[in-house]
Order: C-alpha cells, then structure tokens, then sequence
C-alpha cells in the first residue's frame, strides 16, 4: 500500500443513514463479522486497565452485529446508529445482556450519543464505547467530549476497522485478478469512494484522536492507548481464511458504501450484465478459468487487515 494521501475533510456518511428496512436485511445478512479475538483483546484490555463491564454503548451499530456479540459481557447494553433501516433490523435480530436484559436499539449519531433519546444516555453512566468500521463516518471534533461525558472515569472507547481487501496469494493466477480489480476499482469505484472510505483503508492513521485535536480533549489519557494492527490473513474478520463461491463474493461486496454509491447513481444496470460487481465476477472467472479452475467450480479467498484503537478516560 503506498502511504496515505494527505488528510482531507471527511464527508458525512448518507449511504447506509438512508437504507431501507431491506437493505439493512441485506447487510445483516452478508456482511459478517469479527474474530472473536478481536473482542477477547478489548474485553481484556478495557478491564486490565480498569474498566467495569456494567454498561455497553456501540455507536453506528448498524444490525446490532457488536452489541449482539459484547452484551453477554455487560449488564447493559445499548446500539445507537443515524439509520432507521439499520435499527429496525437490530430489533428484529435482538441480542441480550448478561442479565437476559434485551439489547436497547435506538437512532442517535455519533455526536449526540444518545442525548437525544428519551430517557436519554447518562453522563458518566457507560463503561465501554465500541465502534466497529464506523468512525471514518465520525465528526471526531464532536465525538470525543461526548464520549468523554457519557463514559465513567475509567472508561474506555474501542474503535477499529478493516483495510483494503486483497485476493489471497493461495488463490490461482492471484496477482493477475488482483491487478485486475485494482484497475476496475481505479476506473470505475475510486469516483465513488468517499474521504472516510480512504480513513479505513489506510486503516486510521489520520482518524483525529482527543488529545491531537484543536481544542483536545483533557478527560483522555495518551499515556494508555493502544493501537493494534492485523496483517493480511491474520484473522481479524470472523470469515477471514475462508474460501467463497462468487455469488458470496457480489453479495459480500454488495455490502461497501462504494458500491453501494455506484449503484444509486446506475440504477438500470444493478443486476444485469453490466453491474459493477457481475464485472468483476466475469473478470475472476476468466482468469480462474485460464488458471485451469473448472468452470462452475470457482472461488475466491480474501485477505484483509485491520487495526484497532483504545483510549481511555482518565480515572
């Protein structure tokens, strides 16, 4: 990966904020999610330094994938996302506490957390924050005191992402698919790839923390954070090392706000030969099939990085 362009503005997120009841199905539905050592590393971290595990918040939790996973660990837990789409579905996917209580989904941004809802998040009443491939969307300027104010002294904020997705070294004539894609995506995906798309995959190395920011932030510690980084095939998603036939791969890919965008804006040609992503399956199949793959017998393997972050409130 070359190094990151330099930082610019990062653009409201209005593609996954504007879904439907149906897209957030599909989402939910294919978009998979993380290794449960990514959340082991958390748990562990957020208590080793103190935290308690009796309050929850996942913001731009999306279908509830987070909150569904971390609740058991808490005795509350709540999932905000801008999206009505997003929360209808997390309601209709549940999820409980430790303490069998259901998991509360409400619509909020992350710059309000909660103080919008009725009865509204508490100053000083939340253990954990988590935001998992979310926070390119954030206005961090706006972000970090309303963290600061919902969390408990002690507390702890876990954001992470995933990086750019790439073909498995493993896979048949891989490095001839990958600069196939890579020439689609410059072509045809780049215009639709938006400022906080570029954050993630160059995995938050531009993401403003409390303490670099122009008015920072004091209620954080530098002196605890942790930034962690996964290498390609290391495990960070929950379908990392699997294979996948090419109908998962459109309907997994269906899922990035990039092609997403494109498709808003080619509406006639979603679903037929001349989408997006059915390109990009005939590009794989032709080279698969010059590889000596059989024909009906096609596959893929992915290879992905990732990086998470921790900081937290000083006790």
């Amino acid at each position: 990966m070359s190094d990151p362009p330099a930082s610019a503005p990062v653009s409201a997120e209005r593609t996954f904020t504007a879904f439907t009841k149906d897209q957030g199905a599909n989402y939910a539905k294919n978009r998979g999610g993380y290794s449960p050592n990514l959340y082991k590393i958390i748990i562990d971290h957020h208590t080793s330094t103190g935290g308690q595990l009796t309050t929850l918040l996942d913001i731009g939790c999306g279908p509830g994938t987070v909150a569904r996973a971390l609740a058991p660990q808490f005795t509350h837990a709540l999932g905000l996302d801008p999206s009505e789409g997003m929360i209808n579905n997390a309601r209709s996917l549940g999820g409980a506490s430790s303490t069998s209580e259901p998991i509360r989904y409400e619509i909020s941004t992350s710059e309000d957390l909660g103080s919008n809802l009725s009865p509204p998040v508490e100053d000083g009443s939340v253990d954990l924050i988590t935001a998992a491939t979310a926070a390119h969307w954030f206005d961090m300027d706006r972000f970090w005191p309303a963290a600061a104010r919902v969390l408990k002294p002690g507390g702890s904020v876990a954001i992470w992402t995933a990086g750019e997705a790439c073909m498995h070294p493993s896979m048949p004539n891989a490095a001839a698919i990958q600069a196939a894609l890579n020439e689609i995506n410059e072509k045809e995906i780049k215009p639709f790839t938006l400022p906080g798309n570029v954050l993630a995959q160059y995995l938050y190395v531009d993401l403003a923390l409390p303490w670099a920011l122009a008015q920072p932030v004091a209620e954080f510690d530098e002196g605890t954070f942790l930034r962690k980084e996964w290498a390609s095939g290391e495990g960070f998603l929950e379908m990392s090392g699997i294979t996948a036939d090419l109908d998962m791969f459109e309907r997994i890919l269906g899922t990035m706000s990039p092609i997403q965008r494109w498709r808003d804006a080619n509406p006639e040609k979603v679903g037929t030969e001349e989408d997006i992503l059915r390109r990009q399956r005939r590009v794989i199949e032709r080279l698969l099939h010059e590889a000596g793959v059989e024909k009906g017998k096609e596959w893929v393997k992915g290879s992905i990085k990732g990086v998470l972050l921790m900081v937290k409130k000083k006790a």
